[in-house]
């Protein structure tokens, strides 16, 4: 077995902004998390002795005797290893470090052990959100906004893009609820959501006319989910929103409202060769496209594939799932159709009913 469906929701989970510091470089404010952060991550997601670094190169580059002061610039490579039940996971990165000191050994060793602690962040990054990837999204949709505490809320910040800033909640509102309008896929609608519910669950608890605003809001937010659900134009022609290539046209179950919970079923997929590389064992992975998303609800049990540790991941950090599979050219949708299929005949052959339930 790869990692646990544990290991993996905490992959996949958001980076809270607790943990994203700002500092400015040439004008530019650039987003990053801490070293200790990243590593802490590690240690709780993989477990302390799960995984490890080792430096494969590590060179000066740069120094300077500016006087009193001693410079250095390192750049230095970093592989990491994480090992998921059978198989290791193996990722590297590489990362620059320089180093201000009054000796020369300090500047080396801060700038060596700086190169060091870059390069292990940008290995770490490819693992996802909560090492840092949701901040190479522009629009950060991967990073968990908190609601603002306590006192008077005295302007509203719109995440769509570039942030934008209202001196009032009207403002804010009738923003927002144009940006959901314009939502080219259900997709991207989540997502924009998912950036802005802090500030309109702030909406809803301030006084005046915010709880009318924000109960406006979620009304207009189900609408436009239900009107993507239901229209006919996202994928009839048989391809995605952003006009890509053909797909199975079973893609049209993404209106069927059932979900079926199996853990049979998703034991007979994970035990399927990995669809991308053919790699054993595998997970099974739900494709998020093939229904309406609901409140903490994946998709049912039978919109399943499989596949392995490192493309289960490379998919879910992906911001396109329709145009990850026609990248990789597959059809996952007859293929999880033709598992489920086949997965019913095993039970009706004596096997019960696979403990199957519907979840809704």
């Amino acid at each position: 077995m790869a990692f646990t469906d544990t290991q993996t929701r905490q992959l996949k989970a958001k980076l809270d902004e607790k943990h994203v510091k700002t500092r400015k470089v040439d004008g530019t404010t650039l987003h990053y998390v801490e070293g200790w952060h990243a590593i802490a991550e590690a240690n709780r997601i993989f477990g302390y002795d799960a995984w490890d670094r080792r430096t494969l190169s590590a060179r000066c580059v740069w120094a300077s005797n500016g006087g009193s002061r001693f410079q250095a610039v390192y750049v230095a490579k970093v592989r990491i290893r994480v090992r998921a039940g059978d198989i290791t996971i193996t990722r590297d990165g590489s990362g620059t470090g320089e180093g201000t000191a009054p000796t020369v050994g300090q500047a080396h060793d801060i700038a060596l052990k700086s190169a060091e602690t870059d390069a292990t962040k940008r290995a770490l990054t490819t693992f996802g959100n909560p090492f840092g990837l949701a901040l190479y999204d522009a629009e950060q949709s991967g990073v968990r906004r908190r609601a603002p505490q306590g006192g008077e809320v005295t302007s509203w910040t719109l995440y769509a893009g570039a942030e934008k800033t209202f001196a009032s909640p009207s403002d804010f509102a009738h923003a927002l609820k144009s940006e959901l309008t314009q939502a080219p896929d259900i997709e991207r609608l989540f997502a924009l959501w998912e950036r802005n519910v802090a500030a309109v669950r702030s909406l809803h608890r301030s006084g005046k006319s915010g709880p009318h605003l924000a109960k406006d809001l979620v009304e207009h937010f189900k609408a436009c989910a239900r009107s993507h659900a239901k229209s006919p134009e996202t994928f009839t022609d048989g391809s995605d929103a952003s006009g890509g290539a053909k797909i199975d046209k079973s893609v049209l179950a993404i209106g069927e409202p059932k979900r079926f919970r199996s853990k049979e079923h998703l034991r007979y997929v994970a035990s399927q060769p990995c669809l991308v590389c053919g790699r054993t064992p595998a997970h099974a992975h739900h494709l998020r496209f093939a229904q309406p998303k609901g409140l903490a609800l994946k998709v049912s049990d039978e919109f399943t594939v499989p596949l392995c540790a490192t493309h289960h991941s490379e998919n879910h950090t992906t911001g396109n799932e329709l145009k990850w599979w026609q990248d990789h050219k597959i059809e996952p949708l007859s293929i999880a159709q033709r598992l489920w299929q086949e997965f019913r005949k095993l039970n009706r052959k004596g096997l019960g009913n696979g403990g199957v339930t519907e979840a809704n």
